[in-house]
């Protein structure tokens, strides 16, 4: 089966879309934020430790792009969740038979930022998600929207919050992002860190990615920061 996804953000990209399209930098994205209320059952702020959270919303570099311009976040990795250690690669992952989903690892200040403001931003900026198995030009299941808690703390916080913005009918359809169970983060190929701060020119980032950096400014301002903090260069 042909893999779209895998020939759009292959190298080249930016040609592949610019050629089809006729669109750069300004062309719109095919998500559109939602505007959602904060979660009602949260955890209490003022700790002084650092927490990690994983997400998987699509394509991990616009996932990872968005919550490295939001305050309190420390590092934000991009990777994989949901399958075993032998198939984090992403030629292997590309296929969509790994049970992995390309995912983010978010680093961060429970004293200035809290779980559930990390869920709020996930489900309102960061992807849409009322799409199964796909986000925008990306499908297959390594594309699922999903939560990876690391502790019964947030597994309670990440299935409330979701019950909350269903009941109040806060998307035109139900959100079909699973909490899964953590099995496990690993780190993606040094080539994806970064990718949309690095290469903001991409027609794939121009068209799918950079919107939601400005969508986070204008519905987050409180949270916005201008200045990505970056993963330092790895070896892998």
């Amino acid at each position: 089966m042909f893999n779209y996804s895998r020939s759009i953000r292959a190298a080249g990209a930016a040609l592949l879309i610019v050629g089809a399209f006729g669109l750069l930098r300004t062309a719109q994205s095919t998500e559109t934020p939602t505007k959602i209320p904060p979660p009602t059952r949260d955890e209490q702020p003022g700790a002084t430790h650092a927490e990690t959270a994983v997400f998987a919303g699509g394509c991990f570099w616009g996932v990872q792009g968005v919550f490295q311009h939001v305050r309190g976040v420390k590092q934000v990795v991009s990777g994989y969740a949901g399958g075993a250690a032998g198939t984090a690669h992403y030629d292997v992952v590309s296929e969509g038979k790994s049970g992995h989903a390309e995912s983010v690892q978010v680093t961060f200040d429970p004293a200035q930022i809290t779980y559930g403001r990390l869920l709020q931003v996930f489900f309102s900026v960061a992807h849409n998600p009322t799409q199964l198995n796909y986000q925008g030009p990306d499908h297959g299941t390594q594309y699922r929207s999903a939560i990876f808690p690391q502790n019964a703390e947030q597994r309670t916080i990440a299935t409330a919050y979701i019950a909350q913005l269903d009941a109040t009918h806060a998307f035109h359809e139900r959100i079909v992002t699973k909490v899964e169970d953590f099995k496990g983060f690993y780190p993606a190929e040094a080539y994806h860190q970064n990718y949309l701060t690095l290469h903001p020119d991409s027609g794939y980032i121009a068209i799918n990615d950079l919107p939601k950096i400005d969508y986070l400014k204008q519905m987050f301002p409180d949270l916005y920061r201008d200045k990505a903090v970056l993963v330092a260069a790895t070896s892998n």
